[in-house]
């Protein structure tokens, strides 16, 4: 048991990422959303578990920096943001000082379309901020994290059923050369989400994952954390994009570039530490 003064309780349980309710206290359970202050993205709990992480030789698009298929084991649940950080939530890091880049929206739009055009460095600045606003460890995830999430305890190229039908790739992905759908990026939340409940995890904007880039995985980490050894001028980027062929709507797809690009495709999706 732990003695706490009664009127630190609600401290207690805050430090302790326990969210606190009507005078009650919840743990933070697998799938449960949250979020830590009102222009903060809205976060999902991942569960702890193991995957193999990586393609298997035979599928189809595979690159060679996709092997070999290794086991990862996460022993703690993290947190990733539900969706896509959007222009709205970067323009408020900006006005609060917290963002020094102002990204292009391509003319495509702003407010609850996935930020683009933002680099690594930005993308820094940007979970710095949260940290900074909410005393909470905000970060970008690891390779890892981001695949496990992908995947969502499935083991084929895309967490949805059907492979290449198009009817499957338009209901959870924007892939505008198969669909009637945005030609630029889209709004969050309008494709469904994956088993884990995160929206856009393929096939929408890119985003920047904490990792140093290395071209196998050979001597990555198996329990989850970001790889920091390699070439880490250059940073590993996921996820399907809009400007892209099917071969790159794939969990295990990886691509890498310079930390300071901050090209069209680039975006973000913030973890947490819980």
């Amino acid at each position: 048991a732990v003695a706490v003064p009664a009127g630190s309780l609600k401290r207690f349980l805050q430090s302790n990422h326990i969210a606190w309710a009507t005078g009650s206290y919840i743990p933070l359970r697998a799938g449960q959303t949250f979020r830590d202050c009102r222009d903060c993205p809205e976060m999902v709990v991942i569960p702890a578990g193991s995957f193999d992480m990586g393609s298997p030789e035979g599928e189809k698009g595979r690159e060679d920096d996709e092997g070999p298929v290794h086991t990862v084991t996460f022993s703690q649940p993290f947190a990733l943001a539900k969706y896509e950080i959007t222009f709205f939530q970067w323009d408020a890091c900006v006005r609060t000082g917290g963002c020094s880049h102002w990204p292009d929206d391509e003319d495509w739009s702003r407010g609850n379309r996935p930020v683009i055009n933002v680099s690594w460095n930005d993308a820094q600045e940007y979970v710095r901020w949260l940290s900074k606003e909410t005393g909470k460890d905000y970060r970008l995830p690891s390779e890892a994290e981001w695949e496990y999430a992908a995947r969502a305890g499935t083991t084929t190229a895309r967490f949805w059923k059907g492979g290449v039908l198009v009817r499957y790739n338009c209901e959870y992905a924007n892939v505008p050369i198969w669909c009637r759908g945005y030609a630029n990026n889209a709004p969050v939340g309008r494709f469904a989400a994956n088993p884990f409940g995160l929206h856009d995890i393929l096939g929408n904007v890119t985003e920047w994952t904490a990792d140093c880039w290395n071209d196998s995985y050979i001597g990555a980490p198996k329990d989850g954390s970001a790889w920091t050894d390699g070439d880490c001028e250059k940073r590993v980027f996921r996820g399907g994009i809009i400007l892209g062929g099917f071969g790159d709507l794939r969990a295990a797809d990886r691509s890498s570039t310079y930390s300071w690009d901050n090209g069209i495709r680039l975006g973000l999706r913030p973890a947490r530490t819980l």
